[in-house]
């Protein structure tokens, strides 16, 4: 590959050669250039598509380390293919390899569950047991935590803008039976933090709570409601939102890896059953699009033709989204995921070790599904393989016909410097001691000369990306197709919207990784240090027979050093929880207390720690040991601070 490119570059240095050389000679052409053809799209049937994919995945799952996948394209009506590639089933147990067979083998499909439930709330719409703007309120039987005044409508839950925090515990466990739904939505529900309509946050309790609406309003649980009603008339005959799975199709799902060389996994249970516990093979999920599609010929269909294309409208309304209202919307249930010109809904899925993705093109009868049944080597390598498959379909398919990258407004300059700063998601807990995730994976956006700005990490991505603002406040990634919208608040930015349903709020200096990070690792260098160095003295103090110190500073450095050692237990914990939880890991509530008693007991070693400090300035111990005392309050206050600012030592330890 290396001497290919440097061959290229060659050739492209001498053909600047000869024209300017050339251009010294003779007179420039006054005539433009004639305009790029837009790119030939290949022709959409079965055996062109298989013979691509056929040329692309086999080398992928063995690059990234997937061991198998499964890949539907419908087209006119019709599955055009349906294939599956590597392994359902390595072997890894001592049993025999099993191949993936695209009309036998399921796969979780994780949260395009979510395009379910949205057809179920949409056929009780049909019914008139649902009014997408009415307060959901009226159809539960418990009192939804709010703290603004307007209504939570079905529609905000639909397209996550109901201001609901992130809720974390319970997403996916292993080897019990899921919760009862009632209690997921209604047993320590998560608050909401933002006025609905305004902010898009992706929601798994959302999906939640509108699937226990379906269940309330339909009289039947969600489960079986959504088997019979959608599932099942969609011709799904091999997939089901049970969890575990009846007998009859339970030996049929694929097995589920980190990687193929690992042991298989667990099977996983979805907490909040309909934001993600799908089970369908490929081949049905093609059947499923092609209802969504609303192909003729299936009967009974899922939704009436209007309703269909409602679903596929941007829904949140865009007064309550400001400017983020010009970028990509979510539908009812699905995200824009248009590309080259072409309109495309989408959602993708992800368990622990499963990876969807489906795309519905809804103007050309078209639609792409692909699903792989590990988590891959690298962070990103499931999301690239997903992306080469759907972004590759595109291109050749159906490639766009214009250029995508447009010039730079004449406001760039300016938003470019309102937008420099720290940034963390919308989808986090901000009511417990979990708001410390936000310290975790912040984006910054760097202003640059040009008038673009440089956003580290660039959205779903590990690195950095520029982006060049095309109109008011919309910026396009700069040589890429990925749109980000900013909302300013006076003289600032203070959200980023992408993909459709993610926002970055503007993180404040308090909050700010960059800051809040480096401190956290001071005070926690001073007090492991003054932990080692306080024995090296007692022994000092007695070779060389020191006077001993006033009885009232002895017991304030006894103190000092118990709330030292308490402070770097707790954040040793706090870092343990953290990592633990952002993994999808449950964590005991007593281990939670534990560390809270720790960082209480720190938070109190402040006060001696100051006695300390007055000792030390009044008796005069020696500079080091007064500057040590110092030291070491200052990042006990330091510890005692990010505590309270941080909410660690709240009575509620729901999450």
């Amino acid at each position: 590959m290396k001497s290919i490119r440097a061959r290229l570059a060659a050739l492209a240095a001498a053909c600047a050669v000869v024209a300017l050389l050339s251009g010294c000679s003779a007179p420039a052409a006054t005539t433009p250039a004639p305009p790029i053809p837009a790119p030939r799209a290949a022709d959409l049937t079965g055996p062109d598509v298989d013979a691509w994919l056929d040329g692309l995945l086999p080398a992928a799952l063995q690059r990234s380390g997937v061991a198998g996948a499964a890949v539907t394209v419908v087209h006119d009506g019709q599955v055009l293919t349906a294939r599956g590639y590597g392994y359902a089933d390595t072997g890894s147990d001592g049993g025999e390899p099993r191949p993936v067979d695209a009309d036998r083998t399921l796969f979780r499909v994780g949260s395009i569950s979510k395009v379910f439930v949205a057809t179920a709330v949409l056929q009780q719409v049909e019914q008139g047991r649902i009014d997408l703007d009415a307060d959901v309120q009226r159809y539960l039987d418990f009192p939804l935590p709010r703290t603004f005044d307007g209504p939570i409508t079905m529609r905000h839950l639909l397209t996550h803008t109901a201001g609901f925090e992130e809720r974390i515990k319970g997403v996916l466990t292993f080897g019990a039976s899921p919760p009862d739904l009632r209690d997921t939505v209604a047993v320590e529900p998560p608050e909401q933090v933002f006025e609905p309509g305004t902010v898009p946050s992706y929601s798994n309790y959302g999906y939640a709570l509108a699937g226990y609406v379906v269940e309330r309003v339909s009289g039947m649980p969600f489960t079986s409601y959504v088997d019979r009603d959608v599932v099942a008339p969609a011709g799904m005959t091999s997939s089901s939102f049970a969890q575990p799975l009846p007998l009859h199709l339970a030996d049929r799902l694929s097995r589920g890896y980190p990687t193929s060389s690992d042991p298989a996994g667990p099977f996983e249970m979805v907490g909040p059953a309909p934001a993600g516990a799908l089970s369908a093979t490929a081949t049905d999920m093609g059947r499923f699009m092609l209802a969504q599609l609303g192909e003729p010929g299936r009967a009974p269909a899922l939704l009436r033709p209007d309703t269909l294309a409602l679903m596929k409208q941007p829904a949140p309304d865009p007064a309550g989204l400001g400017t983020l209202a010009a970028g990509p919307r979510m539908t009812l249930g699905l995200f824009d995921e248009s590309r080259g010109g072409h309109r495309i809904v989408g959602h993708g899925g992800d368990t622990g070790f499963f990876h969807s993705h489906m795309q519905l093109y809804p103007d050309d009868r078209t639609g792409v599904f692909v699903t792989l049944n590990s988590a891959g080597r690298g962070p990103m390598d499931t999301l690239e393989l997903r992306e080469s498959v759907l972004n590759g379909f595109a291109d050749r398919y159906f490639p766009a016909a214009d250029a995508m990258q447009r010039p730079a407004t004449s406001t760039a300059t300016l938003h470019a410097a309102m937008a420099e700063g720290a940034y963390e998601s919308a989808r986090l807990p901000f009511s417990n001691f979990l708001t410390a995730l936000g310290l975790v994976g912040q984006t910054h956006i760097a202003a640059r000369p040009d008038g673009t700005v440089l956003i580290t990490p660039g959205p779903l991505s590990l690195y950095p990306a520029a982006y060049r603002e095309v109109e008011p406040w919309v910026w396009q990634e700069v040589g890429g197709r990925r749109i980000v919208t900013m909302r300013a608040e006076g003289d600032r930015v203070e959200a980023v919207g992408f993909e459709s349903a993610f926002t970055l709020l503007r993180a404040e200096p308090a909050r700010d990784a960059g800051v809040v990070l480096p401190l956290l690792m001071a005070s926690a260098a001073v007090l492991l240090v003054g932990l080692l160095v306080w024995p090296v003295g007692a022994i000092v103090r007695r070779r060389y027979r020191v006077p001993a110190a006033p009885t009232p500073a002895r017991a304030a450095r006894v103190l000092t050093r118990i709330a030292a050692a308490a402070a770097v237990l707790a954040l040793a914990g706090w870092t343990s929880l953290v990592l633990t939880i952002a993994g999808l890991q449950d964590v005991p509530e007593a281990f939670i207390r534990v560390v809270q008693g720790a960082q209480l007991v720190a938070l109190i070693g402040v006060l001696p720690s100051a006695l300390l400090v007055v000792a030390s300035l009044r008796y005069r111990p020696g500079l080091i040991r007064t500057l040590g005392n110092v030291s070491v309050l200052l990042a006990l206050v330091g510890t005692a601070w990010f505590a309270q600012a941080f909410g660690l030592l709240s009575l509620d330890v729901s999450y």
